[in-house]
């Protein structure tokens, strides 16, 4: 293993073989640097200690998610990439190399590459001599988490049909535990005279009272007319509903919100950024391909 580039090694090569402004593949990628690193077999079939995904496919996908985080390349559709305008201007600068810190430059790959406030994983510089091996696990799952993220909402927003969306928002708030029904699990009631109304769910086994949802797959924010025709459909006609959910994978202006707080029913907002933050946690649309576990010594054990 220790013969095989590093995943920052793998930038600048990548971002060449992506100058020809074609749509590519991971699998020509992996075909590409097999020549070009000269890479044996047992190097190209060498596993992470998971045996999940080999060793050179791992480090080419992080290769290829740090430059999309830094603007040198985009995913056009699922599974492929190109180069950007910004990635063949960094070729024209003939850079000898491209790493993290080269990429440093960019606002979204610091944006990208800094934890939050609230995540307190660095207090001390970014030196991986100051952290411990779990800090060093935490923050890579972090930073794995977040382009997953990043990636969910992508797909979401530009490759899925509107009503496959409301599917999407249905199954979610069932794994989230609502629709506790056998006869009323959960149904999709958008289309011609849905009247503002895509998705229903009971809220509890005994389907006590019924949760109405409203999703809307855009690329502009929802706004305060947006937010007033869902109060209206949730409070006029026969309805009489209690409890909406609006669903976006944009986010909601500042009237919008305003005008869900100070509706006489219960509204819960949710943006694009908590959409798919809440589709990793409930496995919605996701398959687990690496688990790892933390262990410590059982001191009950051995007292």
């Amino acid at each position: 293993m220790s013969m095989l580039p590093t995943y920052d090694e793998l930038m600048l090569p990548l971002l060449k073989f992506a100058s020809d402004q074609k749509e590519h593949s991971i699998e020509e990628v992996l075909d590409h640097f097999s020549k070009v690193f000269m890479l044996t077999e047992e190097e190209k079939n060498t596993l992470l200690p998971s045996g999940q995904e080999t060793v050179i496919r791992n480090r080419a996908g992080w290769a290829r998610t740090y430059l999309k985080k830094a603007g040198l390349l985009e995913y056009p559709v699922r599974g492929r990439f190109r180069i950007t305008d910004r990635g063949l201007v960094t070729l024209s600068e003939n850079p000898s190399k491209i790493d993290v810190d080269y990429l440093g430059q960019f606002p979204e790959f610091v944006e990208f590459k800094t934890p939050r406030k609230d995540e307190g994983l660095m207090t001390r510089g970014d030196s991986l001599s100051e952290r411990t091996p779990q800090e060093l696990l935490e923050e890579g799952y972090r930073r794995a988490r977040q382009a997953l993220a990043e990636d969910l909402l992508r797909l979401v927003k530009k490759e899925v049909e509107p009503r496959f969306f409301e599917k999407l928002v249905k199954d979610l708030l069932l794994r989230m535990g609502y629709g506790g029904s056998l006869e009323e699990r959960g149904r999709v009631v958008g289309g011609t005279g849905d009247e503002g109304i895509d998705v229903m769910v009971e809220e509890d086994k005994l389907g006590l009272d019924v949760i109405h949802v409203q999703a809307k797959r855009w690329e502009n924010p929802i706004g305060g007319k947006e937010m007033r025709n869902f109060v209206g459909a949730l409070t006029t006609g026969g309805r009489k509903a209690t409890k909406g959910v609006f669903v976006t994978t944009s986010h909601f202006t500042e009237e919008a919100r305003k005008t869900a707080e100070s509706a006489p029913v219960r509204i819960v907002l949710i943006d694009g950024e908590r959409l798919a933050q809440l589709m990793i946690d409930y496995d919605v649309g996701l398959r687990t391909t690496q688990r790892f576990e933390i262990k410590e010594i059982d001191s009950d054990y051995f007292g």
